[in-house]
């Protein structure tokens, strides 16, 4: 036990850089078991809209939709989400799949959508991105 006290005092910036990086382990895992709504990568994400049920959001801004978007998606940029939720309303408990172009902004449309009551809630892994490096198809506006 001496060693590591005397490690310790010879070389705090190590010590401090361990116990940082283990900090934001356990930050991130705990962040990603307590989290609310499901990871779906593409193929999850086209099994899932081969269900009619399923309801597709696009939070991505204006200027980004302009390049395409999934057909039959509702655009509903993350800026605006917190305020036009009651458009979405009568899908609480419907499949919900939430896009962005690469999986951060709809991750916290997603928590934005279960704290509000929506039960079945699904983040696109890798956004639009994603999507077409799979080669699915895009709708142009």
């Amino acid at each position: 036990m001496q060693e590591y006290i005397e490690f310790a005092r010879t070389n705090p910036l190590l010590v401090l850089g361990f116990f940082g990086v283990l900090a934001l382990i356990i930050w991130t895992e705990w962040g990603r078991l307590n989290r609310k709504y499901q990871l779906a990568p593409v193929n999850t994400a086209v099994k899932m809209m081969n269900d009619d049920k399923t309801v597709v959001v696009d939070v991505r801004e204006d200027r980004e939709v302009a390049d395409g978007m999934i057909k039959g998606a509702k655009h509903i940029p993350l800026s605006t989400l917190a305020t036009r939720i009651g458009e979405l309303d009568k899908y609480k408990s419907a499949p919900i799949l939430v896009y962005c172009r690469s999986g951060n902004r709809s991750g916290s449309a997603c928590s934005t959508l279960t704290k509000a009551g929506f039960e079945n809630v699904n983040n696109l892994v890798g956004g639009i991105t994603a999507w077409e490096t799979a080669s699915l198809p895009i709708a142009k506006r």
